[in-house]
């Protein structure tokens, strides 16, 4: 399906053909059109199915075709993390290159005074659409200035990590503010018990929209080091001094080892660096930045880079614990082998995180190669696939809302309760042969 075949306005269908958009992706083709038709929402969909242009795209559309209060704030948009807010900021300003004066502002930590004040400002005039981290935007709000009174889209992007990272006070305190009669659509990569009950609190007769977790990518070649706890680092060694590693992220479940890794690195006089929640929202953006622009080699991380960091170039992850879930895994080891590259991703399976590791073997519906321990560090446990678990996520079968995402597929668009549209059949707009194929945002 593509864009053209919705009813999106002529402005965003205008940005879109500049970029080069044409065919939706599967998450963007089952939620455009309900949004578009005024329902709430759950999509969910992992990181990279074009999940950002699935909710900002009919948003964007329906304010450029007015009817919406000026002077006020329309949208919001919660994001859990600095690094997303800044991403979807992005797209925003390339699907709105056309539109008609639809203003926004990013609110996030870690900023400024300047920064604060220009937030400050956007946030008093009533920007249309407000990109904001929880924290961050009940700053203003408890400020005095913040009216969201009159606002008609509520969106919660990736609100499993936000739960995750304890935003779940925060986005219900901003939830209250909000009027009766608005439009409400969250996007997570998992759904979990915490997330159904977020849903059910903040949303009304939600269409639900699953999109199945797609499997890594063939062209990263996955391996794995059955080991003990107190091995992995001297296989970390062993890696760096193989061969010239770079451009590798190397991700731990927790802050501490993230920090004992890097100052093994360093003693090597590996050029790392580390990023975890301890860090100041400066000292992560100066990593980041850092680490995009090849400064640093070696990116030290817990899972707070797993998703929404759009990075092309890494050629190596490597998981120094075993994810406790499927998706967590597609996630990490999803960052490398991007745009058509090759990828590697090396796994460190400890005897306590076989049945973890077993469970993602099954969802893979593969085997991943188990390399021998180097020469010199001892022998390595024997490697046993335990029986599989019922509460494995990430796994088919589902149970779909009661509306499901398929009303849709057909391309019309009509929702099942047959709701009016908002907008009104299009005229004939430029044809073109050439074969445009959409990306993800």
């Amino acid at each position: 399906m593509t864009f053209e075949e919705t009813y999106l306005n002529d402005n965003i269908l205008d940005a879109l053909y500049d970029m080069r958009f044409d065919e939706m992706t599967p998450i963007q083709e089952r939620c455009i059109p309900e949004i578009l038709d005024g329902y709430d929402l759950i999509g969910v969909a992992q990181t990279g199915t074009g999940k950002t242009a699935a909710y900002l795209l009919p948003i964007l559309s329906m304010l450029d075709d007015g009817g919406y209060p000026k002077d006020a704030v329309n949208c919001i948009v919660m994001a859990p993390t600095r690094e997303l807010a800044q991403q979807i900021d992005q797209a925003m300003q390339g699907f709105g290159y056309y539109l008609n004066g639809i203003s926004s502002v990013a609110v996030y930590g870690g900023n400024d005074g300047s920064r604060f004040d220009q937030e400050m400002r956007g946030l008093k005039m009533g920007a249309d659409v407000i990109i904001a981290t929880p924290g961050r935007l009940l700053s203003h709000i408890r400020m005095g200035y913040v009216d969201l009174s009159r606002l008609s889209f509520f969106v919660l992007d990736e609100a499993d990590r936000m739960l995750d990272m304890g935003f779940s006070d925060d986005i219900l305190s901003i939830a209250k503010l909000l009027p009766k009669e608005h439009q409400t659509i969250m996007f997570s990569a998992t759904m979990p018990d915490k997330i159904q009950q977020l849903a059910k609190t903040l949303l009304n007769d939600p269409v639900e929209v699953k999109i199945a977790v797609s499997k890594p990518a063939e062209k990263i070649q996955q391996s794995a080091y059955v080991c003990y706890e107190p091995q992995k680092l001297g296989i970390v060694r062993h890696l760096f001094k193989a061969g010239e590693l770079e451009r590798v992220i190397i991700f731990s479940g927790k802050k501490d080892k993230v920090k004992d890794i890097t100052r093994e690195l360093r003693r090597m006089n590996i050029n790392c660096a580390p990023m975890h929640s301890d860090l100041s929202q400066a000292e992560r953006d100066d990593v980041m930045y850092r680490f995009k622009s090849g400064q640093v080699s070696v990116l030290v991380a817990t899972d707070i880079v797993a998703r929404g960091i759009d990075i092309d170039d890494i050629l190596c992850v490597i998981n120094y614990d075993v994810p406790h879930d499927a998706e967590d895994y597609v996630h990490r080891i999803g960052r490398t082998a991007r745009a058509q590259r090759d990828g590697i991703a090396i796994t460190f399976v400890s005897d306590r995180d076989m049945r973890y590791f077993s469970d993602i073997e099954r969802f893979l519906e593969r085997d991943i190669p188990k390399t021998p321990l180097p020469e010199g560090l001892g022998d390595a446990p024997e490697y046993h696939v335990s029986s599989p678990r019922k509460s494995t996520r990430g796994r088919g079968g589902r149970r779909r809302g009661g509306k499901g995402g398929n009303a849709s597929n057909s391309g019309n668009g009509n929702g099942s309760k047959g709701r009016n549209r908002r907008h009104r059949g299009r005229g004939n707009r430029k044809n073109t042969n050439n074969s445009k194929t959409s990306q993800n945002q």
